[in-house]
C-alpha cells in the first residue's frame, strides 16, 4: 500500500468515526422528570388565642416510613400490583419531605407541645416515634379513575422517664380530583396535611393529661 493509500484509509476512517460520533449526540434524550413536592401546611391558630400556660418538650425519636415510597418515586397501589408514576418524582425523598413538613406543622402550631431538636433531649419531657407505615395513591375504582391517596400514621408517645404516655393510629385518606399528577400531588398534600394536624392535636392533648 503505498504512503498516499494509507493516507487516504487514514482520513477515511477519521471521518467516519467523526460521523458516528455526530450521529451519538443527536440520538433523542430522555425527557427530564417532572419534579413535585408536598407542604403538609396545617390551619395555623387563631392570633388571638393565648399561648398555653403550661407547655412541654417533645423530641423525636428514631422512626420508620414504608421502604417502597421513601424515596422520590410517587407508589401508586393496584390491587396486588403496585407500580410507580412514570416520569414524575418528588423532589426530595418522600421521607424527607414528611419531616420537614411536621417540623413546620409543629413549629406553626400554637398548642402546649414543642418539637425540640435532637440536641435538647436533656430537657425533653416526652420521646415520640412517628411510623409512615402507608404512603400511596391506591386506584381503588380503576386505573382510569382518580386514586384515593392514603397516608397512615403509628405514633408512641414516651414520658422521659420511659413509661409510655400514649399511641395511637392515625389514618388520612383524600380522593383526587381527577386521574392527573397534579391532582395526585395536590391529593398527597391534603392528606400529609390532615394526618399532621390530627398528629398535633393528639400530641397536644396526651403531653398534657397527667400521668
Amino acid at each position: 500500500m503505498t504512503a498516499l493509500a494509507r493516507s487516504l484509509r487514514v482520513l477515511s476512517l477519521t471521518a467516519i468515526a467523526v460521523s458516528l460520533s455526530a450521529c451519538i449526540s443527536l440520538f433523542p434524550k430522555s425527557e427530564p422528570s417532572q419534579l413535585y413536592r408536598f407542604d403538609g401546611a396545617t390551619p395555623a391558630e387563631a392570633g388571638s388565642a393565648p399561648a398555653p400556660t403550661a407547655q412541654f418538650g417533645v423530641v423525636r425519636g428514631a422512626g420508620s416510613f414504608v421502604q417502597s415510597a421513601a424515596g422520590d418515586r410517587m407508589l401508586t397501589v393496584n390491587g396486588d400490583q403496585v407500580a410507580y408514576i412514570a416520569e414524575s418524582r418528588w423532589v426530595s425523598p418522600a421521607s424527607t419531605l414528611f419531616n420537614e413538613a411536621m417540623t413546620r406543622a409543629f413549629d406553626a402550631n400554637g398548642g402546649a407541645a414543642r418539637l425540640m431538636s435532637r440536641g435538647e433531649t436533656g430537657r425533653a419531657d416526652y420521646f415520640m416515634r412517628v411510623d409512615v407505615t402507608r404512603f400511596e395513591a391506591v386506584y381503588d375504582r380503576g386505573v382510569k379513575s382518580a386514586p384515593e391517596i392514603a397516608v397512615t400514621l403509628r405514633v408512641a408517645l414516651v414520658r422521659n422517664d420511659r413509661t409510655l404516655a400514649g399511641s395511637t393510629l392515625i389514618e388520612a385518606k383524600v380522593r383526587a380530583g381527577d386521574n392527573r399528577v397534579s391532582s395526585i400531588v395536590a391529593a398527597f398534600d391534603q392528606a400529609v396535611s390532615q394526618s399532621l394536624a390530627e398528629l398535633i392535636a393528639w400530641t397536644n392533648q396526651t403531653g398534657a393529661t397527667p400521668a
